[in-house]
Formats: C-alpha cells, sequence, structure tokens
C-alpha cells in the first residue's frame, strides 16, 4: 500500500473535502475505511504518526536474535529516559520502532496510569494480542442487571451478523464449543494444544461442570480461505513473532489487510504526520463540517472538509480529540451537553495469574512456537451473581518446558558437560493469568489540562482512573479459584501473584464517551452517532458503556463495520 499525500497547501476547499474523514488507522479506523470505500466513499484517512507499509516496513521481521545489537534487550539509557513504554507486552529491541517514546508524547497522571501508544499508520493493529472472543449476551444486560452501570442501546443478536462479518475477513482460528459464556463464530481451525494443556483441559473437565478451557479465538490465518488470499495474506508460519510486523500476513492488521482493501477501491487517501486538533462544528448547519490538522513536523495547521467523520483515534485521544472540540454551541466538547465527555473510563484487570508445575511427559515436546494460547471462558456471574463482586473475568492459559534442564546442569558454566546439559530441555510449567471486566464509574475519568500543553499546542490529557474494592475482590477470586484447578490437575509449587500493576498496562482501555439510549446519560446513540451531532461516529474503545471480560478489539471491528454501513444508507437518504 503506497499512501496517497497532497500538498497542505492546496488549491482550497474543494481539494480538501471528501465524502468521509476517518481519525485514526487501526483497528476502528482500518475497518471503518474499508467499509466506506466499498461503497465508493471518498475516504481520507489521518494519521498522526509516520506512514507504515506493509512488508516494507517491518525492518525486524526475518532477522535473528543475533543480528540485534544488544539480543533484543534495550540499553540502560533507553530504559531510564522511556520508563513508561518500556513496560508494555512485547516492547523490546525489535518491537521498539511501533512504539512511542515516553518524552515525544507526555500526559499527566493525576492517578497512576500507564499510556501505551504506537503512533503509525496502523496504529497497535500491529502489535495488539490478536484475541478474538465474542461477548455473550450476558455482557450486553449485566451492567442493568446488577446494577453497576447504564444499559446498552445494542444487545448480541444485533451485533452477531457484524462479528460474523468481521470474522470472515479477517480470519480467526478457534473451535465451536457451544459455551454460552463465549459464542461460535466463524472459525479457521485452530492451533493444537500440547500434551500438558490436553492433560489439565481433560482434569478441569472431570472436576468442573461450568468451566471449560478450549482454543481462544485468534486472528490468525492457520487455513487461508480466498478471501484471504485476495488481500495477499498466506498461512500463518507459528514463528511467534507477530509484533514486529508480519510479512505473511499471517495475523491481522490494518496494515495488511483492511487499508490495502480499502486502498484498491481507489477512493482511499491516508494522510500520515496528521495531529488531528480538534473537529470544526457550523453552528448555522447545526453539524461538524470537518477536521482541524497540524502536519507533525512543519505545525502548519490545514482544515479538511467532510459530510461524515468517524472518530478511531484510539478511546483516550478519541475522548481528548472531543474535548478540544469546542465552540460556542459545544463549550464543554462536541457534543458534550451532558458533562460526561471523558468519565465512565474503564480498562481490563491483568493483575492476577497463577504458575505451576508439571511432572511427567518429559518424552514430549512440541512443534513451532504456537502464537495463541487456551483459554478458561468467564464462569462468574453469568446468569445470576454468584460473588461478593459483580463483572466476570477470562482467564488465559498454557504450557510450555523450561528451556533448560535444571537439574542436569554442572556446576561448570563452560565445556562439554555444560553444553550437554543445556540441549536437554527442563519439565513443564503452566500458567494461568486473568482479563477481568472492571466497573466504569463517573469517578475515573480524563480531561484536559488548562495550563499545559503538548509541542503542537494541544491541551495535555490529564489521567484520573484507578482501582476498586470490586477489583480487589475479583483478583483474590481468580487466584484461589485459579490455584485450585491447577491443583486438581495435579500440578505442584503453586504460585499466585499480584503484579499490582497501574491501569492502562492492559492496554484495554474503554469508555468516555459511552453509548446509550438516554441522551442524560450518554454520548453515543445506538448507531455511535453522537446524540447532538449525528454526522459523528465514535466507533472505538471510547464508545463502550462497559468493558466486559472478553478481549474487545474484534467488538470495536464489529461496531465499525455496522456503523459504516449505517452510514452508506443514511448519505443515500440525505439524512446524512
Amino acid at each position: 500500500m503506497t499512501a496517497n499525500t497532497f500538498s497542505i497547501n492546496g488549491a482550497g476547499t474543494k481539494d480538501n473535502t471528501f465524502d468521509v474523514i476517518v481519525i485514526g488507522s487501526g483497528i476502528s479506523g482500518g475497518w471503518a475505511a474499508k467499509e466506506l470505500c466499498d461503497h465508493g466513499l471518498k475516504t481520507l484517512v489521518l494519521e498522526r504518526g509516520r506512514h507504515v507499509e506493509h512488508v516494507k516496513d517491518y525492518p525486524t521481521a526475518t532477522k535473528a536474535p543475533w543480528e540485534f545489537k544488544h539480543r533484543g534487550q534495550m540499553t540502560r539509557e533507553f530504559l531510564q529516559e522511556n520508563p513508561l513504554i518500556s513496560k508494555a507486552a512485547g516492547f523490546g529491541e525489535d518491537t521498539a520502532h511501533f512504539f512511542i517514546k515516553d518524552k515525544d508524547h507526555p500526559y499527566i497522571q493525576e492517578k497512576p496510569f500507564d499510556w501505551i501508544r504506537g503512533y503509525q499508520v496502523g496504529g497497535k493493529s500491529l502489535t495488539w494480542g490478536r484475541a478474538c472472543q465474542r461477548w455473550s449476551p450476558y455482557e450486553f444486560t449485566a451492567p442493568t442487571r446488577y446494577g453497576y452501570g447504564i444499559g446498552w442501546p445494542i444487545d448480541y443478536n444485533t451485533v452477531a451478523p457484524w462479528y460474523t462479518h468481521v470474522e470472515k475477513f479477517i480470519g480467526v482460528c478457534g473451535t465451536r464449543d457451544g459455551i454460552e459464556a463465549m459464542p461460535d463464530g466463524d472459525f479457521l481451525p485452530p492451533f493444537e494444544f500440547n500434551c500438558a494443556e490436553t492433560h489439565i483441559q481433560e482434569k478441569i473437565r472431570a472436576h468442573y461442570k461450568d468451566r471449560h478451557m478450549v482454543h481462544a479465538r485468534w486472528a490468525h490465518l492457520t487455513v487461508p480461505k480466498d478471501i484471504h488470499i485476495q488481500q495477499g495474506r498466506v498461512k500463518c508460519q507459528a514463528r511467534n513473532l507477530c509484533m514486529r510486523g508480519c510479512p505473511f500476513g499471517g495475523y491481522f492488521s490494518s496494515v495488511s489487510s483492511t487499508l490495502p482493501w480499502a486502498m484498491k477501491t481507489g477512493h482511499l487517501t491516508v494522510r500520515p504526520f496528521s495531529v488531528v486538533h480538534s473537529i470544526i462544528y457550523d453552528e448555522q448547519k447545526e453539524k461538524a463540517v470537518g477536521v482541524r490538522v497540524i502536519d507533525a513536523n512543519t505545525k502548519q495547521i490545514t482544515d479538511f472538509f467532510a459530510r461524515v467523520i468517524f472518530v478511531n483515534a484510539s478511546a483516550l485521544n478519541s475522548n481528548l480529540i472531543l474535548l478540544n472540540s469546542t465552540s460556542s454551541r459545544f463549550p464543554q466538547g462536541l457534543g458534550n451537553d451532558n458533562g460526561l465527555l471523558g468519565k465512565y473510563v474503564a480498562f481490563h484487570n491483568y493483575r492476577a495469574s497463577v504458575s505451576a508445575d508439571l511432572d511427567g511427559m518429559e518424552d514430549k515436546y512440541y512443534y513451532g512456537r504456537n502464537p495463541t494460547e487456551p483459554i478458561i471462558a468467564n464462569y462468574r456471574n453469568l446468569r445470576q451473581q454468584d460473588t461478593d463482586y459483580v463483572g466476570g473475568f477470562t482467564t488465559f492459559m498454557g504450557a510450555h518446558r523450561y528451556r533448560t534442564n535444571e537439574t542436569a546442569l554442572t556446576d561448570e558454566s563452560i565445556g562439554a558437560a555444560y553444553k550437554t546439559a543445556i540441549t536437554e530441555p527442563g519439565g513443564w510449567q503452566t500458567y494461568m493469568y486473568m482479563q477481568g471486566e472492571t466497573i466504569p464509574k463517573e469517578s475515573n475519568h480524563v480531561r484536559l489540562s488548562t495550563d499545559k500543553k503538548d509541542q503542537w499546542g494541544i491541551p495535555l490529557l490529564i489521567m484520573s482512573v484507578d482501582y476498586d474494592d470490586n477489583d480487589e475482590k475479583m483478583i483474590r477470586d481468580f487466584l484461589t479459584q485459579s490455584a485450585e484447578m491447577l491443583d486438581k490437575a495435579g500440578c505442584r509449587n503453586i504460585q499466585q501473584h499480584d503484579n499490582k500493576q497501574a491501569p492502562g498496562l492492559d492496554i484495554h482501555e474503554m469508555g468516555g464517551c459511552r453509548m446509550g439510549s438516554d441522551p442524560k446519560q450518554s454520548l453515543l446513540n445506538e448507531w455511535n452517532q453522537l446524540h447532538h451531532c449525528k454526522n459523528v461516529f465514535v466507533t472505538d474503545g471510547a464508545c463502550m458503556a462497559s468493558t466486559g471480560n472478553q478481549s474487545p478489539s474484534i467488538l470495536y471491528m464489529a461496531l465499525t463495520a455496522r456503523a459504516a454501513n449505517y452510514t452508506v444508507s443514511e448519505m443515500k437518504k440525505g439524512n446524512l
């Protein structure tokens, strides 16, 4: 994919006018572009970071470990200068080019919050975890059933066909298990469990009727179909080097899939180095008419115009842009009549994990580097509240062999005996970690600084987000239940861990511009439109009314595809 670009000193408004402007080129922005361009709409995608082209701009994709100057590690100087971003999952010498540097993009932590970002065409779709579980019907109704949130204006049946639409295009591997907590979808064959994982699965099945250890759903092409071949993508090679960028297109990203697909229509323009300042609201027309952009390098300001605007800058940046989009009509931010923009921010709880050793099976090993993990679907608070907290959790897990057999090592660190010892792998280790739902609260919020700005003159975002007692109760329950399951599976040396990490390191920030039926309690309607500015759609994580326990990216994609197709229909009717 080669980005169409144009002079910011163009001939005038006409040259800078499109049918639709999409702010952000990540997972949801890429899907907006694909759907809109498929319907023939002239679409501009604005990306604040640099341009990235599939294959060409993956400089470390095929490097061997010894080809890295620091063997994959970062220097002490870099770590000291970047204490935040270097904590991100998957960050290292081989992936650093897909992450920001701390000093370049400051923000204010009123409460500790690790804001992980990747500013380039493709955004964090280049480094995401790739898990794609569907929400069940229970997640859409739980906030009102248990009284911890507002009702969603949509339900599972509303989103189900759009889940399928997305799954078929991106390629999701998994199994059809008939589990009510994690609905089936349109899946490619999964990667196989190894022998230790199969053993644990059998033990859990024998001891628990309500706990299902199954293949998770992952955006990997195990057996590509024609639609994937048309995208230029091929079978996942099980290298497990995904975050470097995959030259095979084995996992889904905007750069390997949706953006090139949209570009082939001839209707897409991608403009990198475009920092969005605000959305322009016309008070006489009573609608948004464009987007104000600051060139990331020259700092020159340019306005672009469109009939419809999609906001997909990633949840917190989308909140920032909307809060900064002020006018006489919207002095608190675009569409923010109720003052709730930036509030009810939530995230996923990744603090708890359990590890253990498993004896036996030392005559068995596994082939390849499986980029996926098994999963235990949520078993808490489905039909009724069965714990002293609300919400549920997904359990990711797996098993592997230690790299070396510690008992076979000699006292020497060189020599033939040592070399022989390290050629033999050690015993099996297993692990479980939680992805827990957190409760949106008005006190958990982001807002704009009144006196501090970034290098483009845009107010810094202030983070005020924290855990609560509900999170602590869930953590304790997860640790107890997971340790119990591993004990019943015959594991030993079971260790429980609470890493105490700050919110944000999960990289699943959600909310701030939530969906809802009541304009007094929400910002967006059932079509992801701003209640008070109907030609602006927000379909990334900012739209979430609650977090659920499943990985959220595929829901963003489904909601984006749905909203984009609704947009096309409304534009044809003359309503937008």
